[in-house]
């Protein structure tokens, strides 16, 4: 399963509280609610914005309830939960049923490419989002990139803008769109060419049950196995070198992770292997101590080239434990980091709780410890060797980074 599908679930599940106007009391208890749950169960809820500020924040939403809708109000305390400032600290729309509308784009050199589509849309693959209505891609992405949840830095701002710009009614609550559940799309080609049609956002029910298509990148040298165990978590050779590859998208449990290591250990020694790839990009997190039990099993690996023979993957998607098992990797198995930095910060607040606002059903997010993984304090673990995803690779299904690293790996 994919991170963004998961992430979209989160966001989406079971439709009912904004369908409805709630009294002013009743949002009044949830934001004392809210107030007090982030101060009493965050480890340090002040530690970007100021009290005072906040303080006065509040009582401006409380007093501007009986003027808005439930969504006006919702995407009010959004907006003040990201001065919070750590990228587990969000409200969480998953009660919400938010429709969305059926495509996704990622940003490439500010260009926003429909990079999955509903199949009934597949002649927009690859072109760039450019209007929404009446307004243009950089205005949507401004309005949109200053309520996106779960952002920690610049790298996962993007990541989440373009995760949050599909949201029928986010959109709508942004005076972006006329409608919840229906607007006008203005894409382009490179060729100058314009497509102007309408979309129906749809729910995560029907997300979960029409054809999509996608642009999925990918090398000739390294291909899936059919007996994987998970989509998710598997190794396979890499043609032309002595190197395995680790797709480690998401984690799996902690017995499960030790039961893949010894496979994975046991494979090394029986073919060699001497360089290893691990690659944690598009992996949204999990717990960091499974990880480090792939970490010990492959310390394990006598026949490794551990002088230079490892090299992680990560990308802006690359989020919580997989940017601490990023940064740890570096450290324990001295690997050399490739890619885009990581979408949150190898220091700072994570292991995320949550807690529910009676009323709205609105989930609130908050971090209840702080990790120090690396001395330096950076905005997302910083690669050896930075590299971006080109479009001009991308378009064609090519993945720039891991032919990258497979060209070094074979010299």
């Amino acid at each position: 399963m994919k991170t963004t599908f998961l992430f979209f679930a989160l966001l989406l599940y079971s439709f009912n509280s904004l369908s409805q106007e709630l009294s002013n009391d009743a949002w009044l208890e949830d934001l004392q609610m809210y107030q007090s749950g982030l101060e009493q169960k965050h480890i340090d809820v002040y530690n970007k914005v100021a009290k005072a500020d906040f303080y006065a924040e509040i009582e401006r939403i409380k007093a501007s309830i009986a003027e808005q809708t439930d969504l006006e109000t919702t995407i009010d305390l959004m907006r003040l939960t990201r001065k919070i400032g750590d990228g587990h600290t969000a409200i969480s729309l998953r009660r919400q049923g938010f429709h969305s509308y059926p495509f996704e784009v990622q940003n490439f050199s500010g260009e926003w490419r429909v990079i999955k589509v509903a199949e009934e849309y597949d002649d927009l693959l690859g072109m760039k989002l450019e209007k929404v209505d009446d307004v243009n891609i950089e205005e949507i992405a401004e309005k949109v990139g200053d309520v996106a949840q779960f952002v920690e830095n610049e790298h996962s701002q993007i990541v989440r803008t373009a995760e949050f710009m599909t949201m029928g009614e986010l959109l709508y609550g942004l005076n972006i769109t006329k409608e919840k559940t229906q607007a006008r799309f203005t894409f382009g080609t490179d060729a100058g060419h314009k497509k102007s049609l309408a979309i129906h956002a749809i729910s995560l029910q029907e997300y979960e049950h029409i054809p999509f298509k996608r642009i999925e990148p990918g090398v000739p040298e390294i291909q899936k196995p059919d007996s994987a165990t998970y989509d998710f978590l598997w190794y396979t050779p890499v043609g032309g070198t002595d190197a395995v590859y680790i797709h480690f998208e998401s984690y799996p449990e902690f017995e499960e992770m030790m039961a893949f290591g010894e496979g994975l250990v046991a494979y090394i020694f029986r073919n060699n292997v001497r360089q290893l790839i691990i690659d944690l990009r598009n992996n949204g997190g999990g717990d960091l101590y499974t990880g480090l039990v792939l970490a010990y099993a492959l310390n394990l690996a006598d026949p490794v080239d551990w002088k230079s023979g490892v090299y992680v993957l990560c990308d802006n998607v690359t989020f919580s434990a997989a940017t601490s098992n990023t940064a740890l990797f570096r450290e324990l198995l001295n690997a050399k980091i490739v890619g885009e930095p990581t979408g949150s910060n190898p220091t700072g607040y994570q292991d995320m709780d949550t807690f529910e606002l009676p009323h709205s059903k609105l989930v609130v997010c908050y971090s209840k410890r702080f990790f120090k993984i690396q001395e330096e304090v950076t905005a997302g673990v910083q690669p050896d060797f930075p590299m971006k995803y080109e479009w001009k690779n991308f378009s064609q299904r090519k993945d720039n980074m891991l032919e990258w690293v497979i060209k070094r790996l074979k010299h």
